[in-house]
């Protein structure tokens, strides 16, 4: 019948005899208690605190606490699990007094979804379990306090930090390097509201101190890409020693850099020969945790120089990442001295001149050449800054109160328009980096009139004229040729003269050009045997013959024109006749 009976019947028996008892025990059965209700509590306000790798379940209980216990079980949802997982038992928080737990042991995947659930115990009685408390373990967790240890060293403190979970092997962050670390520094004398703010690397060195002053600082990790911030270490304080200025140091190191072109410049106070050396760190060795005093190098060219200026060209490229630079002063006793370091990130360190403007007007237009910045690294710099151009032009007349008008582009040829005819308008041009946050100076200002007023109609109708009278002209002439050549090759191959009649009449022999040379015609010889043709029929033969010979030699080319061959001919006939 259960334990909330047993006790009724024991103390009941011998009162009210066996019967009475039962009957007692039978209403008790029938209460809320005795079927398998409970008057326990759920916990209430489940939190989950992480602190790096380190995990912490707390809630509150607002029971009745006497001999109550807590036990907790989560759920872990793997990306690759497609069914639901099971509840599991939470470890280092099972049966816990107490209103926290630590389970740091169960979480082996930082960015999975958790579930996390609790409730009270006391003996066989449990409490509903509370409502499901649901994390991923990196995007709650806090970055931890990280480690740190100071020196007091010629009137400035040298600070090493060391990052969180440096010495664990269950880790939570596992790149340190993208770390950053912000110092709060103020004077032990004064409030930690007049403390200022400072960023330092792993290994660097805090100046700007009062010597012999007691400071106090605490350092705190940032991680600037995810907005975060982590928790303060303890406080540290230090006294500064007495800063003692050495003339052989070289002091107010500086870096000067215009178009691409560095230069590190520095002041000595030394009167005596100084020799120097440049020195150069690439910039991500100083974002390790190493020692990286032995990691400096020569800068080539400047080394054992006596001037107070180094070309930095040989290290610095435009793509290069950024550097740490230094001087190293020795004297003539072998005695030496390290300047401060610099840092020099080309793209941020860098200055660029004003870019050159060419400067042309039409009509109706007024258009701007830009050069950009750089000289012969203006195509590089032009890619990596990634420029624009503000225009600024105006009329450049008497009146002082024109207004000056602007235009922004980012192609290096711009135009204007709307002039005003018979106008001397000015311009000049800054180049600026929106990326960066960086212009230039403005170029020289480049000056240029505009001629008379013409309408645009008038000048479209005297350009078309001008043009349509050319193009007739031209194809007058090229017509003329034309007929010309033609007529030239028709009179050649196609005569229009026709051979005479008496030609035709001769020989019937037509020649096909009046320049070509005539052939000599082939002379018949003719003989008459007949005995008794008289002389006087053979006398007007003759004379026909010889006026059939002169007509003949009267038609131009067709006639044969060799007088002794006639006479020749003109003999023999009259021979044959006789």
């Amino acid at each position: 019948m259960g334990e909330c009976c047993r006790g009724l019947m024991a103390g009941t028996a011998c009162a009210v005899g066996p019967l009475a008892a039962v009957l007692l025990c039978l209403l008790v059965v029938m209460s809320p208690r005795c079927a398998g209700q409970t008057n326990l509590k759920s916990p209430q306000d489940i939190q989950v605190y992480a602190v790096d790798s380190n995990f912490t379940l707390r809630w509150n209980y607002t029971g009745d606490g006497t001999n109550v216990t807590f036990s907790a079980q989560y759920q872990w949802f793997d990306d690759h699990q497609t069914d639901k997982p099971e509840w599991r038992e939470l470890p280092g928080c099972q049966n816990v007094s107490h209103t926290e737990c630590d389970f740091s042991s169960a979480i082996i995947a930082d960015y999975d979804v958790h579930h996390v659930r609790i409730r009270a115990e006391r003996r066989e009685d449990k409490s509903p379990w509370s409502s499901i408390f649901e994390m991923i373990p990196y995007e709650i967790a806090q970055i931890g306090p990280p480690e740190i240890a100071l020196q007091s060293i010629n009137g400035a403190i040298k600070i090493k930090v060391t990052p969180p979970e440096a010495n664990q092997v269950r880790k939570m962050w596992l790149n340190p390097l993208v770390f950053r670390y912000n110092v709060v520094i103020w004077k032990n004398s004064s409030n930690i509201e007049e403390a200022r703010n400072q960023k330092v690397l792993p290994m660097d060195v805090i100046d700007g101190l009062a010597p012999e002053t007691t400071y106090c600082l605490k350092v705190q990790v940032i991680v600037p890409v995810e907005y975060r911030e982590g928790l303060f270490s303890p406080i540290h304080c230090i006294k500064t020693t007495r800063k003692v200025d050495d003339l052989l140091c070289p002091t107010n190191v500086r870096v000067f850099a215009l178009n691409m072109q560095f230069y590190l410049l520095w002041n000595n106070h030394y009167k005596e020969h100084v020799n120097y050396t440049v020195q150069y760190l690439t910039g991500f060795l100083k974002d390790l945790y190493d020692d990286y005093s032995s990691r400096w190098q020569k800068v080539s060219g400047c080394e054992n120089i006596t001037d107070m200026k180094c070309n930095l060209s040989s290290v610095i490229k435009p793509t290069s990442g950024f550097h740490y630079f230094r001087v190293h002063a020795m004297n003539e006793y072998n005695k030496s001295c390290l300047s401060k370091d610099v840092k020099v990130d080309p793209l941020v360190t860098n200055e660029f001149g004003p870019p050159d403007i060419k400067v042309d007007i039409s009509d109706v237009l007024l258009h701007i050449k830009i050069t950009p910045p750089g000289g012969p690294e203006s195509e590089i710099m032009s890619d990596l800054y990634d420029f624009s151009y503000q225009v600024l032009y105006w009329k450049n007349s008497s009146d002082n109160e024109e207004e000056v008008k602007m235009k922004e582009t980012k192609q290096t040829i711009a135009t204007v328009s709307d002039l005003t005819p018979s106008t001397l308008y000015c311009v000049k041009v800054q180049a600026f980096s929106q990326a960066y946050n960086k212009s230039s100076d403005f170029s020289k200002e480049e000056c240029v009139g505009t001629p008379g007023g013409k309408s645009l109609p008038l000048i479209v109708l005297v350009t078309f004229v001008v043009a349509l009278i050319v193009v007739l002209i031209v194809a007058s002439l090229v017509i003329f040729f034309l007929y010309q050549a033609y007529n030239k090759i028709k009179y050649m191959f196609f005569p229009s003269c026709q051979t005479p009649l008496n030609i035709k009449g001769f020989g019937g022999q037509v020649f096909s050009s009046p320049y070509a040379p005539a052939a000599e015609e082939p002379v018949e010889i003719c003989y008459i045997i007949e005995s008794s043709i008289t002389e006087e029929v053979n006398k007007i033969d003759f004379k026909d013959n010889r006026h059939f010979k002169q007509s003949s030699r009267d038609s131009g080319n067709y006639s044969y024109d060799d007088t002794s061959q006639s006479k020749g001919s003109e003999e023999t006939l009259g021979k044959d006749i006789l």
